[in-house]
């Protein structure tokens, strides 16, 4: 049922509009607006603090179906929770009800500033500062490649508090948009999701009240860390729901384009080609859901098990079969898919990305490596 909901709400008010999203690099406010009126843009806040209280797999399911129309708008309810699961995972109650109430009411999204120039890959390698200055911490730095920066209101914050401590001396803050010392640098000129604004964010002498701290002084980088193991899979989702509707345009083109008098679906080397499309597709979710049940019983009190494994293996499993299913659509439409006419080319400059944001596939297989179950 939650399925057949977003994927109607989808196809309604936000595919209309997706490839002038792509086109003008706009933010997708249809889909903003269209989201919060049905309670979609942020569904993993829990009830008590207003929000839809939605498990991960129906978090999943959600970006899956809003990313199989465009890329961009999935990355609403994505990195909604991707920036407020630090408060969610650690912060204090006050801290929740504080900024989970506004964002269950869409009166404020939440992004999340982990990465730095310096600091990709290697983000213990930060040099964001936050020095105490008695009952408040003045931020200083740069964060670089921050999805809906400017658009969001709030943002989730990893700073230097004790530099000799490298990865035990990062802690994390909330800072507010309207923080005086907060600005923002130009928007990215990207090759895919291009509504989905990506801009440095820039802290000079923030002064922000103590209580901001997220969990205890040195506890950032460890939160951090926790965060992605939950959030990489809404990545996986975004990926997987970008190859099913690459792979339903594909679909449906195969059947109606005619060569040598009968559709080119009738041949068998695009048959094919859409049956490993359909089963690397059907594989990355199962792997996907696999491991979105695995966070929410983490979640629960569970205990850790694998999930570090599970969610890096999906992330870097979708990413890569959505690489690969985009780049086959592109293919069954021949000249038409290299074109603008047609989605598949946006579904295929969308895919890249999602091999190498949360963590590039590199890194995922070093996760994975270091965590073997």
């Amino acid at each position: 049922m939650l399925r057949d909901t977003v994927r109607a709400l989808a196809e309604a008010k936000i595919a209309p509009y997706a490839a002038a999203v792509d086109e003008e690099a706009r933010f997708p406010r249809e889909a903003q607006d269209a989201l919060v009126a049905n309670d979609l843009h942020a569904v993993h806040v829990p009830e008590e603090y207003g929000g839809a209280g939605a498990d991960a797999l129906a978090t999943v399911i959600v970006i899956e179906e809003v990313a199989r129309v465009c890329a961009s708008s999935s990355l609403i309810p994505a990195v909604n929770k991707l920036g407020s699961l630090p408060v969610i995972l650690s912060g204090s109650e006050e801290l929740k009800k504080k900024y989970m109430t506004p964002l269950a009411k869409g009166q404020g999204g939440f992004s999340y500033c982990l990465s730095e120039p310096e600091a990709g890959s290697d983000a213990a390698g930060m040099k964001t500062r936050a020095v105490r200055d008695g009952d408040f911490w003045v931020l200083n730095g740069v964060k670089r490649w921050i999805t809906n920066a400017g658009e969001s209101e709030f943002y989730t914050v990893m700073a230097v508090t004790d530099p000799t401590k490298r990865s035990k001396g990062i802690s994390a803050f909330v800072v507010e948009k309207s923080d005086e010392g907060v600005s923002f640098g130009a928007p990215e000129k990207k090759l895919g999701i291009k509504g989905s604004p990506t801009r440095e964010v820039y802290f000079d002498n923030v002064r922000i009240p103590a209580d901001r701290m997220i969990g205890e002084e040195g506890t950032g980088f460890a939160t951090a860390m926790k965060t992605l193991d939950h959030t990489r899979i809404t990545i996986a989702a975004q990926a997987l729901g970008i190859a099913q509707g690459a792979l339903d345009y594909a679909k449906g083109y195969v059947q109606e384009r005619k060569q040598f008098g009968k559709p080119i679906g009738d041949f068998q080397g695009v048959q094919f080609m859409l049956a490993d499309m359909a089963m690397k597709i059907e594989a990355a979710r199962q792997l996907t859901y696999a491991a979105a049940a695995k966070s929410e019983r983490v979640a629960a009190g569970g205990g850790e098990g694998d999930l570090t494994f599970q969610g890096a293996a999906a992330k870097c499993f979708a990413s890569d079969v959505a690489m690969e299913v985009t780049t086959d659509a592109v293919q069954l439409l021949g000249g038409y898919g290299y074109t603008r006419d047609y989605p598949v080319e946006r579904m295929m400059r969308d895919a890249k990305i999602t091999q190498i944001y949360e963590g590039t596939n590199q890194v995922q297989r070093i996760v994975m490596a270091r965590n073997l179950p």
